[in-house]
């Protein structure tokens, strides 16, 4: 049964070894060079140079290249959900082999269980080695990546043990909607709309409750302000960003800006940011009456007013530390469903007609 089940499988697990193989050669090639620039810049910093500004520099002329390995981890586990899980029992059904092997003295439990462990454990085998392939390609991005950090939703979940859950439940998936649904192309169609509802869900719904939030509040600088302007009423209008300070890996939940009392201050306005109730026109952060010097001053003095003033940023978020448990917590969250939807492909097989 288990040659049986290879023979049936081999033309596809073919193709993917060779475009994993591509993928890996391309990433290889493009790392050497990748990895170079990196440490030329940091050698660079290190001589007193701007290091936050090459490493804007340095992710910006690879933004594209990122995004596009990233995507590649993100959508493998589809593809295997979709030609891999969808198909497997509904191309058998089709041609009725699964008939003519049933009368050959295997029960219909172990063929179908064979067929799940083998290409189930292919199927993690592939994320494995597709995250293992992005991860190696994007060390350096990855710490230079302010805009993507490594807890962010995006680049989390192609990054870690993730992947090999997310390609092990996509099979299944697909194999249950295969046999509840029994046609291919349908099939098909409906696993990509569950799958993806889970993917968007997982982030949303989900991570963000595995682990409590850590919080902290920090004074506001320009390296968590976006903009300073002035508001409708004269009052400064102030858009905090959704970094945090001193951990640019993290993943910020939520990010406000709370008063002297730690209360959320009232008022937002929806072009400008928050509103606080300092003024622009009289004080300390008169835009009119400012000394002169540096353009960015004018900004400085009305964040060091705000801070006089006890105006903080609060930040709920995941820290970087975070990376590795919250992926343990995932990928046995995934492996617990995958189990559950094979344990119910072998109820189906035994309990329903075919």
């Amino acid at each position: 049964m288990i040659w049986l089940a290879w023979r049936q499988f081999r033309a596809a697990a073919a193709m993917t070894a060779a475009a994993l193989g591509v993928l890996v050669a391309v990433l290889a090639v493009s790392r050497t060079a990748l990895v170079d620039q990196y440490a030329q810049g940091l050698d660079l910093c290190a001589r007193g140079g701007d290091c936050a500004r090459f490493l804007d520099r340095f992710f910006d002329e690879h933004q594209t290249p990122f995004l596009g390995v990233t995507a590649a981890a993100l959508v493998l586990p589809a593809l295997i959900g979709l030609f891999w899980g969808a198909p497997l029992i509904t191309r058998e059904l089709e041609a009725g082999t699964h008939l003519l092997v049933w009368s050959q003295s295997i029960t219909r439990t172990r063929w179908l269980a064979v067929k799940l462990a083998l290409i189930g454990v292919a199927a993690a085998v592939a994320g494995g080695l597709v995250s293992l392939a992005v991860s190696w390609w994007a060390g350096a991005l990855d710490r230079a990546a302010v805009e993507f950090p490594l807890m962010g939703p995006l680049v989390f979940g192609g990054r870690g043990v993730a992947p090999i859950g997310y390609a092990a439940f996509a099979f299944a998936l697909g194999v249950t909607v295969g046999m509840l649904v029994r046609r291919p192309l349908p099939a098909m169609a409906v696993t990509l709309v569950l799958f993806t509802a889970v993917q968007i869900a997982m982030p949303i719904l989900v991570r963000p409750h595995l682990l409590p939030p850590a919080r902290a509040s920090f004074e506001l600088s320009p390296s968590n302000v976006d903009q300073l302007l002035r508001g409708r009423e004269g009052e400064l209008a102030v858009a905090v960003d959704t970094r945090v300070p001193g951990d640019p890996g993290a993943w910020a939940l939520s990010s406000r800006i709370v008063g002297p009392s730690s209360t959320t201050v009232p008022g937002l306005a929806s072009e400008d940011g928050t509103l606080v109730p300092v003024p622009t026109t009289a004080g300390p952060c008169d835009l009119r009456a400012q000394p002169e010097g540096p353009p960015e001053r004018s900004g400085d003095i009305c964040l060091d007013e705000l801070n006089r003033l006890g105006y903080r940023q609060d930040v709920a978020y995941h820290p970087s530390s975070r990376f590795w448990p919250l992926q343990w917590f995932e990928t046995g969250l995934y492996a617990a469903l995958t189990l559950g939807l094979m344990g119910l492909c072998l109820w189906l097989v035994r309990r329903r007609q075919f």
